[in-house]
């Protein structure tokens, strides 16, 4: 195949259940050019279509669901043969298989491989049809946590900003109560710095307030973990992009998720901004009820 032109191109697949179409309508919202249910022997005429001279689009995203076992087989075949002309982008969407029984019994929809009503069989061979396409997957998003805002603000910031090869960073802050992040190539566990939740003062605000910034910033500790912390990330960041990496996803925790790693989370997003690097930070728990802390 002869390239005229630069399209970016995403691959959206994933379980029936975990997000698929939610991250879909991101992209389409983010100005991409999204195709749902196309057959995999059509892929590559369509990749052609939109490599010619003229052609305005410039992002496109390929949607691949459930079907039969045929119907997998021949999108892994389309996929490898897209994979030796072009480069593209895959990006699979997965969930307990609990979270999957209760979404798919809250709508009452039908799995697209179950055998009559036995939903976690279908479920199951779901999984096991689709692991080639986790096992090849650039970014993997486990939205068993995520709601659908969640998932789309996490889908914003990977695939929101300009058309480029650089790697694309998520920033997340959480609270260790509520669950680590599956998803989190990198975890850092900022509950050794002083909490400010044991400020009454401080206690209603979180890390975006100024406040809470100048609490946990002008601590000695914090200053020698930032220090160093941004000498590993001046060495890590390259490597990974050395190796191909298209996306990192860098957790930073405390033990509710509304002080400290917020904090930390702007000035790790703030450093990296600075390189040069795109970047994405979002808090996961910043706005949940402040309740007692152990």
């Amino acid at each position: 195949m002869t390239v005229e032109r630069h399209v970016e191109i995403t691959v959206i697949s994933g379980l029936s259940g975990a997000g698929r179409s939610e991250a879909a309508k991101a992209l389409e919202d983010l100005g991409w050019y999204v195709i749902d249910n196309l057959p995999p022997q059509l892929i590559g005429q369509m990749i052609q279509l939109s490599l010619q001279p003229g052609n305005l689009i410039a992002r496109i995203a390929l949607v691949i669901d459930a079907r039969n076992g045929s119907f997998f087989k021949e999108a892994e075949a389309a996929l490898e043969a897209l994979e030796a002309t072009i480069a593209y982008k895959l990006v699979f969407l997965e969930a307990d298989d609990e979270v999957l029984v209760r979404r798919f019994d809250a709508t009452r929809r039908r799995h697209p491989l179950a055998e009559g009503d036995d939903l976690l069989s279908g479920i199951k061979e779901e999984r096991r049809a689709m692991g080639w396409f986790k096992n090849k997957a650039d970014l993997i998003i486990d939205t068993s946590l995520m709601s659908s805002r969640d998932l789309r603000q996490k889908m914003a910031g990977y695939f929101g900003g300009q058309q480029g090869d650089d790697m694309r960073t998520t920033i997340v802050s959480f609270g260790y109560k509520y669950g680590l992040p599956i998803d989190a190539d990198i975890v850092l566990d900022v509950r050794f710095l002083p909490n400010p939740h044991w400020i009454e003062d401080l206690r209603p605000f979180d890390g975006r307030d100024q406040q809470i910034r100048d609490y946990v910033l002008d601590k000695e500790a914090t200053t020698e973990f930032l220090t160093r912390l941004r000498d590993l990330l001046t060495t890590v960041l390259p490597g990974y992009q050395d190796e191909g990496r298209h996306f990192l996803t860098i957790a930073v925790g405390c033990t509710g998720g509304r002080h400290r790693s917020v904090v930390l989370s702007e000035e790790i997003g703030s450093f990296i901004r600075e390189k040069g690097l795109p970047v994405n930070v979002v808090h996961r728990d910043v706005d949940r009820s402040p309740v007692a802390h152990r």
